[in-house]
């Protein structure tokens, strides 16, 4: 039996979108606390994450900052031979590659972009679409030759890297000429546990980890 688990965030987050899919995709209860910026500031949030930055898990006692962290314990704590997060080391590593190019150019390029044009965030626009048009045609090729990014099933890879991938377009970021990415995109939003980010923009979304 678990500790009550609560999910800080906001719903327009691409970070806690990924936390909250792991959550639903392991069937474990949670209750979401919403995070905007006026509470980001407050001292009880900066109790829980120094840096002011959502998502943040509560696990009992326990509180973890960071998705991609948070994906790691979840799946480590409550699904520790389920396939999420492989115990074979290539596919270990195969899913912390992705976890990492989820921080680094799905983070710098469409997550940048898109926070550029829907949430007023002052960043280099232009850099943010060079990043991306180097990583869309990798993860295409990547894509063309399998269904899932670091396994023949879906891993903590997939759910890191598609909510800003698939939230590309709200960055002026067309996904059309990328077929087997869209393809991904698609086999991802039919998991029985998927549930989409709301459409509507906050200006508060600017401030993920």
């Amino acid at each position: 039996m678990h500790t009550e688990i609560t999910l800080h965030g906001t719903a327009l987050s691409g970070h806690t979108h990924r936390v909250e899919l792991l959550l639903r995709a392991l069937g474990l209860p949670y209750r979401f606390e919403a995070a905007p910026a006026d509470v980001r500031r407050s001292e009880a949030f900066l109790q829980l994450n120094p840096l002011g930055q959502i998502p943040v898990l509560q696990d009992g006692d326990l509180a973890l900052a960071d998705s991609n962290a948070i994906m790691v314990y979840l799946a480590r704590r409550y699904d520790p031979q389920g396939p999420w997060l492989p115990l074979d080391p290539l596919q270990a590593a195969q899913v912390q590659r992705w976890l990492s190019i989820a921080a680094g150019e799905v983070m710098h390029g469409p997550a940048t972009a898109r926070m550029i044009v829907q949430f007023g965030l002052c960043d280099d626009k232009a850099r943010a679409r060079r990043v991306a048009e180097r990583l869309f045609p990798f993860m295409e090729a990547h894509l063309s030759k399998r269904s899932f990014l670091a396994a023949d099933h879906p891993t903590l890879a997939d759910l890191a890297c598609y909510s800003y991938v698939a939230h590309a377009p709200e960055g002026g970021l067309s996904l059309a000429s990328y077929p087997s990415l869209r393809a991904w995109l698609a086999r991802i939003e039919a998991l029985s546990f998927f549930k989409p980010i709301p459409p509507s923009p906050l200006p508060e979304e600017t401030s993920d980890d």
